[in-house]
Formats: structure tokens, sequence, C-alpha cells
């Protein structure tokens, strides 16, 4: 079974959650747009939310059921 993976970033002067390209929700804060990020991910197992910086990196990722890693054995 795949994950779902939903990613929050940078939108002009503001945070979006996307998904496969399409926008969830858009957010004025990157606290409000996490939080929602993290229920629509939570709701939707399993899934993957990752969190980018206001650059664009990687900022930290949350696994919801089944996180292949680390691998068994």
């Amino acid at each position: 079974m795949t994950r779902t993976e939903y990613h929050v970033v940078p939108d002009g002067g503001g945070w979006k959650v996307e998904q496969g390209g399409s926008v969830v929700g858009t957010y004025d804060t990157k606290e409000r747009a996490v939080s929602a990020g993290r229920e629509v991910a939570h709701g939707n197992e399993p899934s993957q939310l990752v969190v980018h910086t206001a650059d664009g990196r990687i900022e930290t990722e949350f696994t919801y059921r089944d996180d292949p890693y680390p691998p068994v054995g």
C-alpha cells in the first residue's frame, strides 16, 4: 500500500498544504499550515506530511501508519 504525501510549502507571504500538485489549503502562518496538514494526513492514512522551510528545503516529516523505515531485519 502506498502512502499519500502532503507537503507544507511557502506560498508568497503565506503557506499552503499540497498533495500531488493540488492545493489542499492555504494559511497565513506556517504553524496553521502544519496543524492542518497533520490533521488531513492523519485522516488519510497511510500518509506522510513533509514540512519545508521558507527556502524549500525539507525541515521535518510526519509519517502516519506503516512507516517502511527502518526496514525489518
